[in-house]
């Protein structure tokens, strides 16, 4: 069962945290968003520990900054500290959190404490959505770099061309992926709260689309504006609960704020038009696949060009975006010449905006690796894993087991039970159940027209350092 978020909010945060001189320490400190918190912490002058399970590049850069490392949880390593900053991913029972809880030593959760860092920043602009929350974290990163802004930018997933998730830049803006799973956006302080969609998912948390809903509604109450995706009918009913003003963008006749025009696609790469209330802000032609990047785009455009950003700096940022990790990631060559692409998609709505772009590229013959992640949303989005995988236009799709993340598997639920629901749509599928043997399965039938997309948000990445050579 994963910790709770506290809920402090800033002005408590600033008063725990003090005159600058206070000893943090960070628990999972490894982590994307954690690392760079703790280097935020640094630069600020407070005296900064943490634990994470393995020394990585991340804990080694976080040493070299005079951050001093554990790696394994202890009281004593938390007995001369101030505040504990932790994940809701290490477990409750963690000595350090324990002692901490024990000693009275204030403990504060991820999301809260990047609620206070953020604060400090003019513009803060926060991209939700259950789908296309990293890219278009990236995209926006991109679109004020090349406006000169130098954004602090908090994603979720490694920028490429930075070899990192995180810029910690000036603070004209502050860019973050403002997470939905249990709440945790709800401590954030967005001056633009983006939303790109909503729908069912995180089912161990919500229990209803009116939970997501009521949910996404108070984080745009948090903000000074919303920009709002028209096309998405849950995404409207929240900002009627919300009772908030929006900008609204949305696909070429839909009536928005923001659309496109003239869409065209050569080889999964779009080119097209972006309009605002009818004339041409900007004419663009994207160097990273997918249709997905056309609404992520518009999206990008609305908050940028509400927040001052010039259409001519959106263009060029826009061209400029060269994709972010695992986000149709081409990872190299099979020893027999097939590409080797990895992707994050764990919701049938991001499967088959995946597998809709591979099937563009024109190879001879596809195979979707999947792995499932979380037993609670394989079993009650069954029917639509089943449907994306099914009808997809791949040739073929591998499954692995299930990744549990932090279940335990009370659904009756497996690869073998979603593999047969495949095959009821004519789809060839086979589980494997090691990545050592999808990896051999996938060398013995691909050839250098062919090309395999290793998808999931589990460890199924450890088959691609199998296949690449």
């Amino acid at each position: 069962m994963a910790l709770e978020n506290t809920h402090f909010g800033y002005e408590a945060i600033k008063k725990i945290m003090g005159d600058g001189t206070r000893k943090v320490y960070f628990a999972g400190v490894g982590g994307i968003s954690m690392n760079s918190l703790a280097k935020v912490c640094v630069h600020r002058g407070h005296a900064v520990s943490g634990y994470d399970r393995v020394r990585t590049p991340i804990t080694e850069s976080l040493e070299e900054l005079g951050v001093t490392m554990y790696y394994e949880s202890s009281a004593d390593n938390v007995k001369d500290v101030d505040v504990f900053v932790y994940t809701v991913a290490i477990p409750a029972d963690d000595p350090a959190y324990v002692y901490a809880g024990e000693a009275g030593i204030p403990r504060i959760s991820r999301s809260d404490f990047l609620g206070y860092i953020m604060k400090g920043y003019e513009s803060r602009i926060g991209i939700s959505g259950m789908h296309g929350k990293s890219t278009t974290t990236g995209i926006t990163a991109s679109v004020y770099a090349a406006a000169g802004v130098c954004p602090t930018v908090f994603g979720g997933a490694t920028l490429n061309g930075t070899g990192s998730s995180n810029i910690l830049g000036g603070e004209r803006a502050f860019i973050f992926e403002a997470c939905e799973y249990m709440d945790s956006f709800l401590d954030f302080y967005p001056s633009t709260a983006v939303v790109l969609n909503i729908e069912m998912d995180h089912v161990d948390y919500f229990k209803s689309m009116d939970h997501i809903r009521s949910s996404f509604a108070a984080f745009m109450k948090k903000a000074d504006r919303a920009v709002v995706n028209l096309a998405d009918e849950d995404v409207m009913r929240a900002v009627k609960m919300a009772g908030v003003p929006a900008v609204t963008f949305g696909p070429e006749g839909s009536g928005a704020d923001y659309t496109s025009r003239g869409e065209r696609f050569v080889h999964g790469f779009a080119e097209f038009d972006i309009l605002f209330k009818g004339e041409l802000l900007c004419h663009v032609k994207m160097r990273v696949p997918g249709h997905h990047l056309v609404t992520d785009a518009i999206a990008v455009a609305a908050a940028a060009h509400t927040d001052g950003i010039s259409g001519e700096d959106i263009a060029a940022g826009l061209e400029a975006y060269g994709g972010i990790g695992r986000r149709m990631e081409l990872k190299g060559k099979t020893s027999a010449g097939a590409d080797v692409f990895d992707d994050y998609a764990h919701h049938p709505t991001e499967l088959v905006t995946t597998l809709k772009t591979a099937s563009e590229l024109d190879y001879e013959h596809t195979v979707c690796v999947f792995q499932p992640h979380t037993y609670s949303r394989t079993a009650e989005l069954l029917d639509g894993f089943a449907k994306a995988l099914g009808e997809a236009e791949v040739d073929e799709i591998v499954l692995a087991p299930i990744y549990a993340a932090r279940e335990v598997n009370t659904y009756g639920i497996s690869s073998e039970v979603l593999c047969q629901r495949i095959g009821e749509y004519g789809k060839k599928c086979t589980v494997i159940d090691t990545f050592e043997g999808i990896a051999e399965y996938l060398e013995k039938t691909l050839g250098s027209d062919d090309c395999a997309f290793i998808v999931g948000a589990g460890d199924i990445i450890k088959v691609t350092a199998f296949l690449v050579k």
